[in-house]
């Protein structure tokens, strides 16, 4: 309490000397003046101006009894500045994502309108691959068979251009079952990304219809996402 008085005093008496080196000013004018302090090595520095030792420092904005009108803050520093933006640039990519996963809710809503229409599409898209590996590896088993009987008859022969032939022709289909054996492999990696696709779309689409819809997503999928334009 001490402590504050006597800074109060030091304050008053800055006011007091910054008005006494205003000659012919009355008490009048000088109520609707505006001292300027800050603090410098615990000591204040006023003026009727901003003193160039506040500079760079939070300062007081003060009338000549000493009420303080306004505090303003110093200015930031690089570092500070640095770490608000990233702090802002947080908040947004936060809010970006929060949008996002909102769209993406309300596109799920609007794209299945029951789990067993999700189970049903997704057994026809498997149904679909499947049909399509199958005839893949059909193919491929006929390209071996005619491999198999081309290297036998290559065997058999006595005569080198027909050797040399089929020897062509087997470099042929060697090439050709390459080729569709990893056909094969990428429509059994598109059939394992289906059943994780669905698997995750229904894994959304229960906690979604069991979530309250102050999520902002419409569970009947016909609502609008917060924040969009529509």
């Amino acid at each position: 309490m001490e402590s504050h008085r006597a800074e109060t005093g030091l304050v008053l008496l800055a006011c007091a000397l910054v008005l006494a080196g205003v000659p012919g000013e009355s008490v009048a004018q000088a109520g609707g003046r505006t001292i300027y302090c800050c603090d410098v090595g615990g000591q204040p520095v006023c003026g009727d101006i901003l003193p160039a030792a506040c500079y760079g420092r939070a300062y007081r904005e003060m009338s000549p009894s000493g009420v303080v009108r306004r505090v303003v803050a110093a200015p930031l520093t690089p570092e500070e500045i640095a770490r608000r933006a990233e702090v802002e640039r947080q908040h947004r990519a936060a809010e970006a994502d929060r949008q996002r996963q909102l769209r993406l809710d309300q596109a799920l809503l609007e794209t299945y309108r029951s789990l067993d229409d999700l189970d049903s599409r997704r057994d026809r898209e498997l149904r679909d691959l499947d049909r399509s590996i199958r005839e893949l590896r059909e193919r491929e088993s006929e390209l071996v068979k005619r491999q198999s009987a081309l290297i036998s008859d290559a065997t058999q022969t006595d005569d080198s251009a027909v050797a040399a032939s089929l020897e062509e022709d087997i470099r042929t289909l060697d090439s050709e079952i390459i080729t569709q054996s990893r056909v094969i492999a990428a429509k059994l990696r598109e059939r394992s990304a289906v059943l994780d696709r669905f698997e995750e779309h229904r894994q959304r689409y229960v906690e979604l219809m069991g979530a309250p819809s102050a999520n902002g997503v419409s569970r009947n999928g016909r609502g609008v996402v917060p924040g969009s334009n529509d």
